[in-house]
């Protein structure tokens, strides 16, 4: 991605952003994990609901780290993908109160693939670091007519993307 691909970007998101309840400031890492999580194959409308239920009742890692599983289930009931559900107790118990600071150590936990990994890494702990989900990947495969299967090519230009351009961290999600 050029610094013109970017500069044209970064105004649209800050100007079309929706005000969602993971992204107020300051950012709490544990709340952006759990929207993360959460987000993965849901819409944001349904996801609302389930993310503040949660929220209430799991308003800290310490506290889903304590919960019984059955409990984090029930919760999670109507969101589908319990693998994720599970995967968020696990790594909550394999923290010890506090989510590593960067992507590379969050990959180290259950659940935490390269995405999440770095979204959570970015937008908690603002770590310059490249991420593709399905939308990224489609966009990046238009704007450079990348063919085939472009997911392994849009991280490798995403990843050179942050190396040229520093996002100010006003624009992250």
């Amino acid at each position: 991605m050029n610094s013109t691909l970017a500069e044209r970007l970064l105004p649209w998101f800050a100007a079309a952003r929706r005000d969602l309840p993971w992204r107020k400031e300051p950012r709490d890492p544990y709340r952006v994990w759990v929207s993360e999580v959460m987000l993965q194959q849901t819409r944001v409308d349904v996801v609302i609901p389930y993310y503040q239920r949660f929220l209430a009742r799991f308003p800290t890692l310490r506290a889903l780290a304590a919960a019984p599983l059955d409990d984090v289930l029930a919760l999670w009931s109507g969101l589908g993908y319990y693998a994720r559900a599970r995967n968020l107790h696990r790594a909550a118990q394999a923290c010890a109160g506090e989510l590593p600071a960067s992507a590379a150590q969050l990959r180290a936990l259950p659940g935490f693939g390269p995405y999440t990994a770095a979204a959570v890494a970015s937008l908690a702990f603002n770590e310059d670091v490249a991420l593709v989900d399905g939308n990224v990947a489609r966009v990046l495969a238009r704007v450079f007519r990348l063919r085939g299967d472009a997911r392994a090519r849009a991280w490798t230009i995403a990843a050179d993307s942050c190396r040229r351009v520093a996002l100010p961290s006003s624009t992250r999600r």
